[in-house]
């Protein structure tokens, strides 16, 4: 949404879009950024403490998301934190274009483990056995929503905003992993 939003950095908003309503724009969700485990959890992996310790070991093999899509932007964050050099494990590593892909190989046993949101980790029905923390992701994992200022139909825009933003909503979104976020509801 910051790509689309003038107040958002130049950085982020790098070709000055105009398009959100910033009195409509809402800190809605938050996700976790996870360490999931196949079923039996054959390595008994407990937390990103020790999986930090076994890749600096060798012993493990963990799947992660490639650097240009979220999820591995923020195992790279993760790895930082914990002082591991992506290049020195990268025969420990397996790789997924997309969140989906890493699930998918924890769901079938390929590795021993992969750093997944909590909402896919949900969905496939995988253990999570810990989530990181902000500071080991350089932050929180939020969605945002907002109106925009070219909708097409900007009263139907807000009442589904409105909508989103309700007790229903929040039990929805809660049922599937997500975690409403104060205020927002």
């Amino acid at each position: 949404m910051d790509q689309l939003d003038i107040d958002a950095s130049p950085e982020v908003n790098i070709e000055g879009l105009d398009f959100v309503d910033r009195a409509t724009r809402v800190n809605l969700l938050e996700n976790k950024v996870t360490l999931a485990v196949p079923e039996g959890n054959p390595k008994g992996i407990e937390s990103f403490d020790q999986v930090a310790a076994l890749l600096k070991e060798g012993d493990i093999l963990l799947a992660i998301g490639n650097s240009d899509v979220p999820v591995g932007q923020y195992t790279l964050k993760i790895f930082d934190f914990y002082g591991i050099d992506e290049a020195a494990v990268a025969g420990k590593l397996t790789y997924g274009s997309n969140v989906k892909e890493v699930t998918t190989q924890v769901a079938e046993q390929s590795v021993d483990c992969g750093i997944i949101y909590g909402t896919d980790a949900f969905s496939a029905k995988l253990t999570v056995v810990d989530e990181a923390t902000e500071a080991m992701c350089g932050g929180r994992v939020v969605y945002p929503a907002a109106v925009l200022k070219t909708a097409a139909e900007p009263l139907a825009a807000w009442d589904f905003l409105n909508y989103l933003q309700t007790d229903e909503s929040a039990g929805v979104f809660a049922s599937v992993g997500f975690t409403p976020i104060a205020g927002a509801f």
